[in-house]
């Protein structure tokens, strides 16, 4: 199926069932349905063990769907179509998965590594590949940091450079799994005004959060998730009373 025009929605999952896992006597994600438009800012939401996590590796192939369907951009989620949507998609998992022994500039390279063949990756990055790493960096306010090793970076920039590293793939939808998790007020807000812009910018934004005050400022709409399925599709704002009847 090829795409035309921008016609298909970002994502579109229909009865989407994981396996069934027999410490929770259910499967870990049971029917899940929703799309997700072009350009939306959407935040998942649940209590620990609700299936956050699963959704959005779910979504890039990495958790094996055993009924229902996946679509991204028009396209069927299928061993088939594994590369291509990859292309479409970028991943920042939580604690942002950055090699602490390498730079900034060389982790945010490591993003192109799943679209080089294997022969450029042992010649080197080719400069255009370096020159746009040191674009992203400067773009998220890192770009004197770019040789420090990650592990003497805070919290908040090791973030934006997994960020980096997820948008040198040129992504038309960003994944984030907990990208605030553990950092302080002012490292929590750059990080969040940073997906913000990029969601201004044209690029969809699908994030796990735990914060509510968070969700309902910057998302415009919520999945709730609960023991595997949605609970709630909408507003992020006036959760708290929801999640107290879940509790």
């Amino acid at each position: 199926m090829q795409e035309s025009n921008n016609q298909w929605a970002a994502i579109d999952c229909q009865s989407l069932q994981t396996a069934y896992l027999a410490a929770l006597q259910r499967p870990i994600l049971n029917r899940i349905n929703f799309t997700i438009q072009n350009g939306e800012f959407v935040t998942l939401l649940g209590l620990n063990g609700a299936g956050k996590s699963t959704l959005l590796r779910s979504l890039m192939g990495l958790v094996p769907i055993h009924q229902g369907s996946v679509t991204i951009s028009g396209m069927p989620l299928s061993p088939r179509t594994l590369p291509q949507i990859r292309q479409k998609m970028g991943i920042l998992f939580q604690g942002g998965g950055l090699i602490p022994q390498l730079s900034a500039l060389d982790n945010v390279l490591c993003g192109r590594l799943g679209q080089l063949p294997s022969w450029r990756t042992l010649t080197g990055f080719h400069h255009s590949d370096r020159r746009r790493a040191l674009e992203l960096l400067d773009h998220l306010g890192l770009k004197e940091l770019a040789s420090q090793k990650t592990r003497c970076l805070s919290g908040g920039q090791q973030q934006r450079v997994a960020i980096a590293r997820a948008l040198i793939q040129s992504p038309k939808i960003l994944l984030v799994d907990e990208p605030i998790a553990g950092l302080d007020v002012l490292a929590t807000q750059q990080v969040m005004d940073t997906l913000a812009q990029l969601n201004r910018d044209g690029i969809t934004i699908v994030a796990v959060l735990h914060d509510l005050a968070i969700a309902a400022k910057y998302a415009e709409r919520a999945i709730v998730l609960d023991q595997g399925t949605v609970v709630h599709d909408g507003s992020p704002h006036q959760l708290s009373a929801h999640f107290q009847m879940q509790a």
